[in-house]
């Protein structure tokens, strides 16, 4: 697999006297009790690809399951008790991060949208909101009206209906305007993910992604392509580039492990796995 120059010029070479704290700092809030998978796919994405640190924020009741899997994510159990307690928890995370990922796993709830309004209000680097992420958005759309991060949404049509309040078919009948039209009502990048995912910003850019295979539709694909994407940004590469090439490595990824293992055998965790392949093509 050629990956494209375009891609390519997206990722310097490492300097020699670099540390961890070159590459950044990404705050993963994501997970609930019974999703402990979503956060655990996520945060080992973004390390994956080349992230410094990645602090996983996640309900204490599945710290010691991610914990036993992640050895290399420090974490912040969060109480669950309020708002107030959490934030209160992940504030001195916030102040440090350099990306901050929502959403995966989270839970779809009044407790939800409070978190994320209030995370919104506290940072003012580059913000990946995904799953239930967006439906806190969808259902308290002052969450992205009163926002000031650069903020990449990752729907899939279902989620982006909610969002744009529409049926799931009108997304479908045309995905690159609807993607086009929640970009620019919310001041965003846009990933609508599915066949040829759409990426678009709210001045117009468009980009249909064209790797990728039927394999990957399957739970935790997506938690995987929103821990990339904010692994990347985490990183420093600029919001529209670090989302271009998270779809893009996301989809190759996938197409490998298609071929090694065949798209009906495939798991969100052997997309991970390829990855190394691809970073290798890139600092050949």
């Amino acid at each position: 697999m050629n990956i494209p120059e375009s891609i390519k010029r997206c990722f310097p070479t490492r300097a020699v006297d670099s540390h961890k704290g070159t590459y950044g700092t990404l705050l993963s809030v994501c997970g609930s009790y019974g999703m402990a998978g979503a956060a655990m796919l996520a945060a080992r994405a973004a390390g994956r690809c080349g992230t410094g640190l990645v602090i996983a924020a996640l309900p204490e009741s599945i710290y010691p399951i991610a914990a036993a899997q992640l050895p290399e994510v420090v974490f912040a159990p969060l109480k669950a008790h309020t708002c107030a307690d959490d934030i209160q928890i992940l504030t001195p995370h916030l102040q440090k991060c350099t990306a901050l990922l929502i959403g995966c796993g989270l839970g779809n709830t009044a407790a939800t949208a409070q978190l994320t309004e209030a995370l919104l209000s506290r940072t003012d680097g580059p913000v990946v909101l995904d799953a239930d992420g967006i439906n806190a958005a969808a259902r308290h759309i002052s969450i992205l009206e009163t926002a000031h991060p650069p903020l990449i949404l990752t729907p899939h049509p279902k989620e982006l209906a909610r969002l744009l309040g529409c049926s799931v078919e009108q997304v479908q009948t045309n995905r690159q305007a609807a993607a086009q039209t929640a970009a620019a009502r919310f001041d965003v990048i846009v990933v609508l993910k599915g066949h040829r995912t759409v990426i678009a910003d709210s001045n117009g850019g468009m980009y249909i992604n064209e790797t990728g295979n039927p394999g990957m539709a399957v739970a935790g694909s997506g938690d995987v392509l929103a821990g990339m994407i904010a692994g990347l940004l985490a990183q420093g590469i600029p919001p529209w580039d670090a989302t271009r090439c998270g779809v893009y490595l996301h989809g190759a990824a996938g197409d490998l492990a298609a071929e090694r293992l065949s798209q009906r055998a495939m798991l969100p965790i052997d997309i991970l796995d390829e990855l190394g392949t691809l970073f290798l093509q890139l600092e050949s």
